[in-house]
């Protein structure tokens, strides 16, 4: 997480801000967001004069809008939301707007290390990408996708390259849709494409595509492999290599495969959502062994353990020996770690996070309307009115809760022997 190591984690708890008196202040307050560090809160309010503005940490911004909304904090901090002024979208960062202005605005991402932002927009009616406000030169007919490179200077997005005519199947066939990298296209064009994802040093675009009415591939700088499959799914690329990994559809089952090669050897019902550990090491995705169930794969070797509802994209440790993940069996809602599923289940629950030594794992859950932290399967003693995810310090020794009770939202670091007892 950015910049951890530099978060205030002297031990204590600390009331940031009463969100009563921010309601007695306001026609309105929308839905807090808090900044990683647990430092800031901020929400979209609405002024009695039906303007709109945001309030952070009981001050509100300066600028009045005629809408705000999607506010989110950015990795360093900064509270970021999309805002309408003059019948026209823009950006706000920390309080102050863009100067770019569009006819719409939407889907906002944040580079790796949190420095830069992005938007999807439209404007006279063309679509393109913005970065830090700096707007496509080219524009297109439609968007679809789209991706920023680690370092945040680059966008990737898949984009309809001409016009249709009502129900042109012949045109469409012929392939409108590619991929623009910064504004430039791609020389190919395909019947569809999804998804693009950069390679960790940003030279690199791989896409899922469509190559004909019932034949999909991926394309990796505008060369699509020469194999064809009944399905796709998204990409990804190898840690610090340029070889691409996806799951694709042979013969009405699902594998892995790269740069078109086989990779595992087992054939799945489905498969997808697959991540590589931190040290690019391991390889996990999510899986369904048999029809109507799920479970986590790793390394072509699934969990004995599955599940009829849902299971989420693997988490894996930070030395990446272990996996958890999100499950959901007979409409209850749960943690498997390692295969082994909590024996507790809950209303609703949140991404597995490991202390950094991976020996435990803590999630925020909501039962009753209530929210708790659930230790190793334990639900802890306290419940909160509202709760964001635990944070472990660098070294473990500590956690960071953020939560509103009664009204108020507080920030309270406790060392970790406090809730792993």
């Amino acid at each position: 997480m950015f910049g951890i190591d530099e978060w205030d984690w002297q031990a204590g708890k600390k009331c940031v801000v009463d969100i009563s008196q921010i309601k007695s202040q306001y026609q309105r307050v929308d839905e807090l967001s808090v900044s990683s560090d647990g430092e800031k809160v901020a929400a979209p309010v609405q002024l009695e004069d039906g303007s709109f503005t945001a309030c952070v940490n009981g001050s509100a911004w300066p600028h009045r809008f005629e809408l705000l909304w999607y506010l989110r904090f950015s990795p360093t901090g900064d509270p970021v939301a999309l805002a309408r002024t003059d019948d026209e979208w823009t950006l706000v960062v920390d309080g102050k707007p863009w100067e770019s202005r569009f006819e719409y605005a939407w889907n906002p991402k944040f580079s790796a290390d949190g420095r830069s932002v992005a938007v999807l927009y439209k404007r006279d009616d063309e679509f393109g990408v913005a970065i830090d406000d700096q707007d496509w030169e080219e524009g297109f007919t439609s968007i679809r996708d789209y991706s920023l490179s680690p370092d945040g200077k680059q966008a990737a997005a898949t984009v309809q390259t001409a016009r249709l005519k009502e129900a042109d199947i012949t045109g469409f066939f012929e392939g409108v849709w590619s991929v623009a990298v910064n504004g430039r296209l791609w020389d190919t064009k395909f019947i569809n494409a999804w998804n693009p994802v950069f390679s960790s040093d940003g030279s690199s675009v791989a896409a899922e595509i469509r190559t004909d009415v019932c034949d999909y591939s991926i394309a990796v700088d505008a060369d699509s492999w020469s194999e064809r499959f009944g399905c796709v799914w998204s990409p990804v690329f190898r840690p610090g290599t340029q070889r691409v990994i996806a799951p694709v559809r042979e013969s009405g089952m699902w594998t892995l495969v790269e740069n078109g090669a086989r990779l595992w050897e087992r054939r799945y019902n489905m498969l997808w959502g697959q991540k590589f550990s931190p040290d690019g090491g391991r390889l996990a995705a999510v899986a369904s062994p048999h029809f109507g169930r799920w479970t986590i794969v790793i390394d072509d070797t699934p969990w004995e353990s599955t599940f009829g509802d849902m299971v989420v994209a693997p988490v894996f440790s930070p030395d990446g020996r272990r996996v958890a993940t999100i499950v959901k069996d007979d409409n209850h809602w749960s943690i498997a770690v390692d295969g082994k599923v909590w024996n507790d289940h809950f209303e609703m629950i949140w991404d597995p996070v490991f202390s950094p030594d991976g020996q435990h794992v803590l999630a925020k859950a909501e039962r009753s309307g209530r929210y708790s932290v659930v230790v190793d399967g334990k639900v802890s003693r306290e419940s909160y009115q509202a709760l964001w995810d635990p944070c472990f310090s660098m070294d473990g020794a500590k956690i960071l809760l953020r939560f509103v009770t009664d009204d108020k939202y507080y920030r309270h670091v406790i060392p970790a022997s406090e809730l792993l007892r």
